[in-house]
This record gives C-alpha cells, sequence and structure tokens, in this order.
C-alpha cells in the first residue's frame, strides 16, 4: 500500500505497546497517518456494511481504524434502520476494537449516540463496564461521552463508580477523562462526585479527573 510508512509502523507498535504481554500484544502496524484514513473514510462512506466488516477483521490496525471511521460517518448520516445495524455490527465484532484509539473514535458516535437516543437500552453499558475486557471497560466509559456533550452527567458518573476499583490504568485514565469532561461543563457535578469517590480512586484516575481544576483544589484533592 503505497500510504503505508515501515519506520512509522515500528514507532507505532512502540507506543500502542504491542510487545508480548503488553495491552495490543501482537497488533500490526502499516505506518498510515490518522489525516490520511480520515481521507479515505470520506472517500469510501458507502462502503457496504460487509465490506466494513472485513476491514474491521483485518490484522492490520489501520485498517481496523478505516473500518470504524466508515461506520461513525455512516451512523451519523444513516436513518433508524441503518443505525440499528451499524450499532449491532458494531458490539456483535468489538473483539477486532482492541486497542484505545479504535474505542475512542467510535464508542460515543455508535453506542454512546445509540443509547442516548433510545434505540438501545443504557444496561448495555453496565455489561460492558462488568466485562472482563479492558476494551469493553474501556467502550462503557467513552460512550458516555455522547452524553456528557448533551450535558447529560448521569451515565458517566454511574458507569464511574462501577469502574472506581478498576486495576487497569487504561481504564483509570478513560474514567478521569470523562470526569474531566463533566467538570468542564459543572465543576460543581465533578466536585460533588469527588467529595465522596477521590479518596477511594487510583492516582491516576484521580490526577486526570481534576486536571484543569486551580492549582489549591487540585493540590486539597492530592494531599487526601
Amino acid at each position: 500500500m503505497s500510504l503505508a510508512d515501515p519506520s512509522r509502523a515500528k514507532a507505532l507498535q512502540r507506543f500502542f505497546k504491542t510487545a508480548p504481554g503488553e495491552y495490543a500484544a501482537g497488533d500490526r502496524f502499516l505506518g498510515i497517518t490518522v489525516p490520511a484514513l480520515r481521507q479515505l473514510a470520506r472517500i469510501y462512506r458507502d462502503l457496504p456494511l460487509t465490506e466494513a466488516v472485513r476491514l474491521l477483521k483485518s490484522p492490520w490496525h489501520e485498517e481496523r481504524l478505516l473500518a470504524l471511521l466508515i461506520l461513525v460517518e455512516q451512523y451519523r448520516r444513516g436513518d433508524a434502520t441503518r443505525q440499528n445495524a451499524i450499532h449491532r455490527c458494531y458490539l456483535r465484532h468489538r473483539r477486532r476494537i482492541n486497542n484505545w484509539d479504535l474505542v475512542d473514535c467510535s464508542a460515543e458516535h455508535i453506542v454512546g449516540a445509540h443509547l442516548r437516543t433510545g434505540l438501545g437500552g443504557r444496561g448495555l453499558l453496565r455489561e460492558l463496564a462488568a466485562s472482563r475486557s479492558i476494551w469493553d471497560r474501556r467502550i462503557a466509559v467513552l460512550a458516555t461521552f455522547h452524553f456528557i456533550k448533551a450535558g447529560e452527567f448521569t451515565e458517566t458518573l454511574s458507569i464511574a463508580r462501577v469502574l472506581l476499583t478498576d486495576s487497569h490504568d487504561l481504564i483509570h485514565k478513560a474514567v478521569g477523562w470523562m470526569l474531566r469532561e463533566v467538570g468542564k461543563r459543572s465543576q460543581q457535578v465533578e466536585e460533588d462526585f469527588l467529595r465522596v469517590h477521590a479518596p477511594k480512586m487510583p492516582r491516576t484516575m484521580l490526577r486526570y479527573a481534576i486536571e484543569r481544576f486551580p492549582d489549591d483544589v487540585r493540590q486539597r484533592y492530592l494531599a487526601r
């Protein structure tokens, strides 16, 4: 593929933790940039769902990312029937959504959007948050970004409570990030949550959550 860059691919394999024992062990990269993939997604935005699934099953990380970018765009433009099909497809093949960037570019736009508009039961978020799969758990919390952007915080706070004791750093970062996004819209809501739960939060989660607070407020939370 002309867009591939072997030297970039090697750097990406290190960045995305693909060595044995790491969270993305065995993932393979072509070295294609995200802007190039977004351009391809625009060109092939009407790709049949069966072909998008073929891309999603690819061993190459960038091909899976391209599939998700296409599905996000198709979901955004689709009617209820099309959105339902894409949502079901996403969940059925989510084992292939197996790195943080793949989750982060898609979960809010497909799972979050679907659940917020009432096309699916929100209990799904709790099921995903309770999964043994780190990627399911990250989908659960990142899906709530769609709710946050609409000024609705209940789902984020609920999933954050479920994941407070999660053992994985990538979940700590995701929960802290979403709490920070809540705080951007309502610091009062975030601080109400933190007053109860900050003492139990992993340090990384807490640091991400309070990143935008004034220094004196941050230090007060970190000193607990």
